[in-house]
Formats: structure tokens, C-alpha cells, sequence
């Protein structure tokens, strides 16, 4: 069996007529074959009577071509399925009528619904859209269940291939993302990695920054181009916070109690050698241990300390 290898669709700009031209010709012939349908009835002339009834019917239908695109907004153009281009211009333009619609105006049931599908169909907005990812439920790279949401801003750069390459290129986007960001949480630790290693938790602009390059991949497909993606939420999930909460304070309490330590230290080889260099009192090896113990008692204890003053001589 052949491997065939599907050829992504490109956009191809084009320029539709102009609207108000074509509404001001058409609004013309309208107004003229009605004024002249009675005046040709009275003098019975039937050829006329068809050929004005033809032209009032004919400029009805090529009113169905006229549309109108706002700022930041496309119409793609397409003729019995094939992809004729395009129309990125704001204003009002007119086209073939006779454009697919996608659909609306077969369903429409009346006039009104006609005309209201024609204006819309095939339109794709080109402004940025915002995904607000709901938050989901998955296992960092050590397994640990954690809590992730991310927003993602995106645009449709390649009309093209957002109508023809996917089914519904908002969909695509919503399920896409959801993958991108289930499979990145998968990728790192939440907060307890390696040395030097990338965790959820302390390289949010390194998380972010792999997030869009992965979606940008992943959308490249839909035409979809994606101006920003970061992380909005992140948590350990219910049934482990309390046991993550409480090793993270014990982590705290470790390394507060390691400073005050390397702090004490400090302290007390400070007070030793000014003790020493300015021959304020001989200690031997014993009370010199009694001092750096005591020292170290009273800068590392939590709560107050009470000295015992002695009233005797320093070694009595």
C-alpha cells in the first residue's frame, strides 16, 4: 500500500469588487425593471415584460454576492468546492453568489434567514481569541498528581487551512492544547527536581516558553498562530497538598535552622578570636568548650534565654 502525504492548503489574498458600486448598478436595474414592468404590460409587449422580470430576478440573486468584512475579519471564497481566495479588506465588497456558504443558506427557512447566512458564510475571524484552559487533573514527571491550567492567546494567521485542512479549527485548538499541556506537565517535576533541573514550580517562564513552542507545533496544522501560553494555575492535587504542605514547612524549618547555625558559628569564632587578639581573658580548652555551648545556646534557641549570672570567680 502507497503512503500518499497530504498537501496542507496556503491562503491566497484576493480582491472581491467592489460593494457599494455593484449595490448602486443592482439597485438600478431593480428599480428600472419594476417601473417598466407595468408600463410594457399596458402597451402588451411580452418580450419585454419576460426580459424585465428576467433582469429584476437575476439582479435579486446577484444582491445575494454582496457582504461585508469589519477590521480583522476574512472571507474565504469557494466555487462549487474550489478554494478561489481570500478577502482580507474591510468594507463592502461583492462576490459570486453562487460561493458555498457552508451550509446556512440551505438550512435557512425563510427569505430573512437566506440573506442573514449569505452576509456570514465562510467568515473567519482574524482578531486574538483567548482559551481559558479549564484545570487538569495529571501526574508530573515523578508521578505526583498535581493540578494544571494554562491560557493560551491565539490568531488564525492561514485562513486556508483553518476551513480545509481541519474539521473545526476551534476544536482543534481546545483539544490541542489540552494535550500540549497534559504532555509538558508529564515532562517536570512539580517542585522537588534534580540539582540545576527545571521544575513546574520554579521556571514558570521556561514552562511557558516549552508550552508555546509545543502548541505552535501542534496548531501549525489549523493555520493557527499562538501569541502567548502560560501557566494559570498550578497545585498539588487534594489528596496529597496536605502532605506536600507539610514536608515543604519542614524543608523551610531545615533551611532557616541551617542559616541561624552557620550564623552562630560565625558569631562565636568572631567572639573567640576578638577575645584572644585583645587578651580580655584566658580560657583553657575546657571553659573555652563552656563558652562556645552556651553561645550557641543562646543564638540558637527559639525562645528567650535566662542567663545564670555568677557572682564568684569565673572558675568557681
Amino acid at each position: 500500500m502507497e503512503n500518499t502525504q497530504r498537501i496542507a492548503s496556503q491562503e491566497r489574498v484576493v480582491r472581491a469588487a467592489n460593494g457599494w458600486g455593484m449595490l448602486a448598478l443592482l439597485l438600478s436595474l431593480i428599480m428600472l425593471s419594476l417601473a417598466g414592468i407595468p408600463y410594457e404590460t399596458a402597451q402588451h409587449k411580452p418580450l419585454l415584460i419576460a426580459a424585465a422580470a428576467l433582469v429584476l430576478t437575476v439582479s435579486f440573486i446577484l444582491l445575494m454576492g454582496l457582504f461585508s468584512l469589519q477590521p480583522n475579519e476574512a472571507r474565504v471564497l469557494v466555487l462549487f468546492g474550489e478554494y478561489k481566495g481570500t478577502v482580507r479588506e474591510s468594507g463592502l465588497h461583492w462576490a459570486n453568489p453562487f460561493m458555498s456558504n457552508g451550509g446556512g443558506a440551505i438550512a435557512a427557512k425563510t427569505p430573512a434567514q437566506v440573506v442573514a447566512a449569505g452576509s456570514s458564510r465562510n467568515k473567519i475571524s482574524l482578531r486574538a481569541r483567548t482559551l481559558n484552559g479549564e484545570r487538569l487533573k495529571v501526574n508530573d514527571k515523578r508521578g505526583n498528581p498535581i493540578e494544571i491550567a494554562a491560557v493560551v492567546v491565539w490568531r488564525v494567521q492561514d485562513t486556508a487551512q483553518a476551513k480545509f485542512d481541519v474539521d473545526n479549527y476551534e476544536t482543534y485548538v481546545t483539544t490541542q492544547s489540552e494535550s500540549a499541556l497534559r504532555h509538558l506537565a508529564s515532562l517536570y517535576s512539580y517542585d522537588d527536581g534534580e540539582p540545576n533541573e527545571a521544575t513546574l514550580r520554579s521556571n514558570v517562564d521556561e514552562v511557558s516558553k516549552a508550552l508555546r513552542t509545543e502548541l505552535e507545533e501542534r496548531l501549525a496544522k489549523a493555520g493557527v498562530r499562538v501569541d502567548e501560553a502560560r501557566l494559570t494555575h498550578l497545585a498539588y492535587a487534594p489528596e496529597i497538598a496536605q502532605v506536600m504542605l507539610r514536608r515543604q514547612q519542614a524543608e523551610a524549618v531545615i533551611a532557616a535552622r541551617q542559616k541561624i547555625v552557620q550564623g552562630a558559628v560565625s558569631m562565636v569564632d568572631l567572639a573567640l578570636k576578638e577575645l584572644q587578639e585583645k587578651d580580655v581573658v584566658q580560657l583553657d580548652g575546657e571553659r573555652r568548650a563552656a563558652m562556645v555551648s552556651n553561645l550557641m545556646v543562646v543564638l540558637c534557641s527559639e525562645s528567650e534565654v535566662h542567663p545564670v549570672v555568677n557572682t564568684g570567680t569565673l572558675y568557681h
